[in-house]
């Protein structure tokens, strides 16, 4: 086998390096916890959204534009840029909502008090019930936009921290764990694949938080968005997935949810620091503020 280190015995003890992290050293520890003290800022709206567009983020905003796009005032939010390179998720106020540091988090102020919600899942789910929108009610049907949910929950970690980490952000490119997790995402791809042969959307013909859970990650990597490994992929051997993504990418609340907290790329039209208003899509995108800023 090539490029395989060899020469690598483990420890009868771990130790941590700090500077052997790969793209993500800074950030990286084995504690949990505060580092620093800070006060996370509060908008006018009931829910306040901390978070920042990977993936996992995507998913919150997309919901909660689909639910204002159905006509559901309430969800209106506040989306808070949280820069998960330069260490925000773990302020002090951040870690109180989710003490696990990591984005996406939300608080709900309308209730008698105040709830804190963590993990893209419970968020998704919580949406859903609290709008009585985006799940099933018929119950086999609610359960089979469950399952996908929750795949997605169990199946992304090896995708992301896994085949993307390994193949995009480690410090040097290790032939077996490169084929380890392609393998596992290449099989991934192909159980969604099967499905969708045979079902518009994840949970049967009706839209659900099982699509608006998956799309961001696995309609990401099949268009070469996330980790631009289309090619490396064959995302074309997949084309009910392609199909799919393409349907999902093309809704009016899906465009406008994957800019929210985006701060990177080529396309400043396709970069809304934060959201606070429905005409922030318009009036606040990078491309608005950028010859502002630079006056």
């Amino acid at each position: 086998m090539t490029n395989f280190p060899a020469d690598y015995t483990p420890p009868a003890v771990w130790t941590w390096d700090k500077d052997n992290g790969g793209a993500f050293a800074n950030i990286n520890r084995p504690i949990a916890g505060a580092t620093h003290d800070k006060t996370l800022p509060v908008g006018k709206h009931p829910l306040q959204l901390y978070s920042m567009a990977t993936p996992n983020g995507v998913k919150v905003t997309v919901m909660l534009e689909e639910l204002l796009a159905a006509g559901h005032s309430g969800a209106e939010y506040d989306a808070w840029m949280i820069d998960i390179r330069s260490g925000d998720q773990f302020g002090s106020d951040f870690v109180a909502i989710n003490p696990n540091s990591k984005i996406p988090a939300l608080m709900d102020h309308s209730t008698p008090e105040p709830v804190r919600l963590f993990e893209s899942g419970s968020i998704l789910l919580y949406l859903a019930e609290k709008f009585g929108a985006l799940l099933p009610t018929d119950p086999a049907r609610r359960t089979e936009a469950l399952n996908w949910l929750f795949w997605q929950m169990g199946s992304a970690p090896y995708l992301g921290g896994g085949f993307g980490h390994f193949y995009a952000y480690a410090p040097i490119k290790i032939e077996y764990c490169i084929d380890r997790f392609t393998m596992e995402t290449k099989r991934q791809l192909d159980v969604l694949n099967r499905h969708l042969a045979d079902n518009e959307y994840l949970a049967g013909s009706e839209y659900s938080i099982a699509d608006i859970a998956i799309w961001p990650w696995y309609g990401g990597v099949a268009s070469g968005a996330v980790y631009n490994a289309a090619e490396f992929l064959q995302a074309q051997d997949y084309p009910h997935l392609l199909r799919w993504a393409d349907q999902i990418g093309e809704r009016p609340a899906v465009k406008r949810g994957k800019i929210v907290n985006r701060t990177w790329g080529d396309d400043l039209s396709e970069q809304l620091r934060e959201r606070h208003d429905a005409s922030d899509f318009e009036l606040r995108t990078q491309d608005k503020l950028a010859p502002a800023e630079t006056d």
